[in-house]
């Protein structure tokens, strides 16, 4: 029977979190695949990000009532994908599954994930939405726009199906975990050490709380994080920005002279040409020097050590409620027969 482990990093759920273990925990026996294949959900591990709600309180809840969960504590907010690498080094099954906290990926889709990796000897297999995405029209469509850039522009065909919802040969998650540095995107990452990949139709169920974890400048700073890790094809852009404007100034100028030496009526277009082109040429080196100072941060977080992650033993322990301490406080006042209020 394969064993699988399933990691689901956690930064708001605390309304979605426990549904989601309750469905996983019904796959903990032997559970058959569609075609035939014994597997078990004997390992369930909850990767808390520091989420701004008590998402801490309801994983150990999680942790004391189901004994195959597993609670990681990251010492601060780092992203989903920090946290999912974190849950992937915890994590002991032969097959790793990771999948968002929301409850729109749905557990039944995990013997279908096993069944394409043994019929293809696939080791990553990517979820394929089959449906439109629970979220708004604006945000699907920069989401889609986004990876066509990548694979367009960027050269870096394989975005097109990177998806949270996923299912890896557990020794390589195990090893990428162990390696992978700060600044990385865990799916440019997986492109770098596997080679065979499939991929799953599933539906996409709506979220279990009213907002999304994502906002358009968090999705942006992913997006950018992608163009970083995917190679130095953003660098060969600068280049070739830089290469396009000067044959488009050796143009302009070879222009200006000809117009000069041909037309002695018509005098060279002054200023307001002048300042376009001054302007263009200004926007374009700065965006140049931008670019390659993202990618001298990246490398230098490495250098310095910065980790992708740190995790700790236990949750910082949260203060007590108002009431609990008042009721303290008087039940030590009437022993003592004392005024609660000179407390």
């Amino acid at each position: 029977m394969h064993a699988v482990s399933v990691v689901v990093p956690v930064y708001r759920g605390e309304e979605t979190i426990a549904a989601l273990v309750a469905e996983l925990d019904k796959l903990g026996g032997p559970v058959t695949t569609p075609d035939g294949v014994l597997f078990g959900v004997d390992d369930i591990v909850l990767v808390h990000d520091h989420g701004p709600d008590r998402s801490d309180v309801v994983l150990q809840e999680l942790a004391e009532t189901y004994p195959q969960v597993r609670v990681v504590w990251m010492s601060r907010n780092y992203g989903q994908d920090a946290a999912t690498i974190a849950g992937m080094a915890a994590a002991h099954g032969d097959w790793t599954v990771t999948m968002d906290e929301d409850g729109q990926h749905d557990p039944a889709f995990i013997g279908e994930f096993l069944d394409a990796a043994l019929d293809q000897r696939a080791d990553l297999v990517y979820s394929k939405p089959s449906n439109t995405r629970p979220h708004g029209f604006l945000r699907n469509i920069t989401s889609r726009g986004a990876k066509v850039v990548l694979a367009t522009l960027f050269a870096f065909p394989d975005s097109t199906r990177f998806e949270s919802y996923r299912l890896i040969r557990g020794d390589i998650a195990r090893q990428l975990a162990g390696v992978a540095s700060n600044g990385v995107y865990l799916d440019v990452a997986l492109t770098w050490v596997v080679g065979d990949v499939a991929q799953v139709p599933v539906t996409l169920r709506a979220e279990g709380r009213e907002d999304s974890g994502y906002n358009y400048r968090r999705l942006f700073s992913l997006f950018w994080k992608m163009v970083l890790c995917s190679g130095t094809r953003g660098l060969r852009l600068v280049s070739l920005l830089g290469v396009t404007l000067a044959v488009v100034g050796g143009i302009m100028a070879a222009w200006v002279v000809y117009q000069a030496l041909t037309d002695s009526s018509s005098d060279p277009e002054g200023w307001a040409s002048l300042m376009t082109v001054l302007l263009l040429c200004s926007g374009a080196v700065l965006f140049s020097l931008g670019l390659i100072a993202e990618y001298l941060g990246v490398a230098l977080h490495v250098l310095v050590g910065k980790p992708l992650y740190l995790t700790v033993d236990s949750p910082t322990p949260r203060p007590e409620p108002r009431e609990n301490r008042y009721r303290e406080i008087e039940y030590d006042a009437a022993m003592r027969g004392t005024d609660p209020g000179e407390h």
